[in-house]
């Protein structure tokens, strides 16, 4: 079985994290601080939005890697993939703002679980039914 949708979303991620790692390297150059945070509220910020993303799209991309190649349907593919991309982008928006606006942390988050707990289901009824 080929992958023929997740590797497109996985691409589309992988920009985003290179934006939000440079961010991060940005702050780090403007700040002056070569390791941790300091006492810099607006890197931290960024530390943490680039942390969470590097915590939850691997695990959700791999669910969905194995779910595509295990045959789920196209559309149920593009939909999760779609909602895993939005969640993520959505989440590092709110974060990043001093001013944050939880909306958007909070729907990012709830974007991610349904796709990771979706899928992980997904892989479970494909299971017992092969």
């Amino acid at each position: 079985m080929q992958l023929l949708v997740v590797p497109v979303y996985a691409a589309v991620l992988a920009l985003l994290f290179v934006v939000l790692s440079l961010a991060v390297i940005k702050a780090r150059r403007t700040g002056r601080v070569a390791i941790g945070v300091s006492e810099d509220r607006a890197l931290e910020r960024r530390v943490r939005v680039h942390g969470n993303f590097a915590e939850y799209t691997p695990l959700a991309l791999l669910l969905l890697a194995m779910a595509e190649w295990r045959g789920a349907p196209p559309l149920l593919l593009h939909l999760l993939c779609l909602l895993l991309l939005l969640g993520r982008a959505s989440h590092a928006w709110g974060v990043s703002h001093a001013d944050e606006d939880l909306r958007f942390r909070t729907a990012g988050m709830i974007a991610t679980f349904l796709t990771i707990i979706v899928t992980a289901l997904t892989l479970i009824v494909q299971a017992v039914l092969v």
